[in-house]
């Protein structure tokens, strides 16, 4: 018996249905020791961002942190033990995820930033890395599935829709350009661009508004084509959602 294939009734093998399975009471309890851990351990890290929680729980905080991390190390070296095909797991989008579940806070805890001229961006990107726990729970989760089944299936309509939107906001940014100009605040065509995407998708920061009648007969045309082309998607992925569920 080889490596990749390892004896039914082994350690390896029970340990695999225990982790990558769920029909098992052992492996439904299994996900849902570690659905509570990255939970919990996400809020964590939230709040030990908010620094007057960070004054006095601070030791605390970085304690849980150690603790998670070695249980997250645990899960993901064990993943790797009991994978017969470890390859293919590792570099998964789920193995990767799995990964980023650890490493980022193991540099964190074993780098301080004084000692090792780590700058504070960079710390605050590993901190915020380990946000990337809450991805694990997309694994345990049925209905995610049928989502990315639905996305899959409907991708092209969605590229296609996606560069029609791009082709839309640069003749009608460029288009706003030239009606409004520089003197109104449209000081460029990208800027122009990025005033119809906030238009366009009914966000409005206000930031860029139009100044002459043309121009706001423009925004007001641009804003009402926002709400049917924010349905479009939509429709996209119900549909897929619906061919799904008649295939099933």
């Amino acid at each position: 018996m080889n490596a990749a294939s390892p004896a039914p009734n082994s350690a390896r093998t029970r340990t695999h249905e225990i982790i990558f399975g769920s029909d098992t009471r052992a492996g439904k309890a299994f996900d849902l020791v570690l659905i509570l851990s990255i939970l919990i351990s996400t809020l964590l890290n939230a709040l030990d961002t908010v620094e007057s929680l960070n004054l006095s729980y601070g030791p605390y905080f970085r304690t849980l942190e150690w603790v998670f991390t070695v249980l997250f190390f645990i899960e993901y070296a064990l993943r790797v033990w009991s994978c017969p095909k470890r390859g293919a797991y590792v570099f998964s989008f789920f193995g990767l995820v799995d990964l980023i579940g650890w490493l980022p806070s193991l540099i964190g805890l074993l780098l301080p930033g004084p000692a090792f001229l780590i700058t504070l961006r960079t710390v605050r990107i590993i901190r915020v890395l380990r946000i990337f726990r809450i991805l694990k729970m997309m694994a345990y989760i049925q209905e995610a599935e049928v989502l990315a089944r639905a996305l899959r299936a409907g991708s092209r309509k969605i590229a296609v829709f996606l560069f029609a939107v791009v082709t839309l906001v640069i003749l009608l940014g460029s288009l706003m350009y030239l009606i409004e100009g520089p003197e109104n605040g449209f000081t460029s065509i990208p800027v122009s661009v990025y005033w119809a995407v906030v238009t366009l998708t009914t966000v409005g920061y206000g930031d860029i508004s139009p100044q002459t009648p043309p121009g706001q007969f423009l925004a007001s045309a641009i804003m009402i084509l926002g709400y049917a082309i924010i349905a479009v998607p939509t429709g996209i992925v119900s549909a897929e959602f619906i061919r799904d569920d008649q295939n099933n």
